[in-house]
């Protein structure tokens, strides 16, 4: 259900609304005020597993959160995701982070879990509106293919499955495998 507004929401209307009735996590599309999907099983053993992952590679480096909003621009217009997982380096953290609220950066990397009822395309789409608004990679996760595919500003996406190694340069000694993170999930 979208939150219905007469007007489009600027981005300090949406930061300023309540939150949301239960466990509702609001985005800002287009001036509308977009519930996330409520993640399942799959999806919340595999954030776990990413975060302990990420977590004992980035100490020290950045900071990784799960569900944080970003506050970014998509097509000219304000935009609040907020992905599964992002990290933030060091060296990209604003001065402000100590605060409450949206990141108001662009992380260096976003990690987005397929949802029932989510597709692999739209997650293509959102992966590109990431990198438009320069998040350097984006990470979607796929629990039926049990995959991992990366992409780039500029280069073709890649997609890592079964024991090949995820490694990159933006994140030097950051190595894993999906099987790694499926296994760490006791996903079957």
């Amino acid at each position: 259900m979208i939150l219905q507004v007469n007007n489009p929401l600027t981005l300090q209307q949406f930061l300023n609304l309540p939150l949301g009735e239960g466990d509702i996590t609001y985005e800002l599309v287009d001036g509308q005020a977009i519930p996330k999907m409520s993640p399942k099983k799959f999806h919340s053993k595999l954030t776990r597993a990413l975060l302990y992952l990420i977590e004992q590679w980035c100490e020290g480096k950045g900071e990784v959160c799960p569900e944080l909003a970003i506050a970014l621009t998509r097509r000219g217009r304000d935009w609040v995701p907020t992905p599964d997982i992002l990290y933030i380096s060091n060296e990209r953290l604003p001065a402000d982070w100590e605060q409450d609220g949206a990141c108001s950066v662009p992380p260096d990397l976003v990690i987005e879990i397929i949802s029932p009822g989510q597709t692999f395309g739209q997650m293509t789409a959102k992966a590109k509106d990431y990198l438009d608004a320069q998040v350097l990679r984006v990470w979607v996760v796929d629990s039926k293919a049990r995959s991992i595919t990366v992409f780039y500003p500029d280069a073709a996406p890649q997609t890592h499955m079964g024991e090949q190694l995820l490694t990159d340069s933006l994140f030097k000694g950051l190595e894993l495998t999906a099987e790694q993170v499926f296994q760490k999930a006791k996903i079957p």
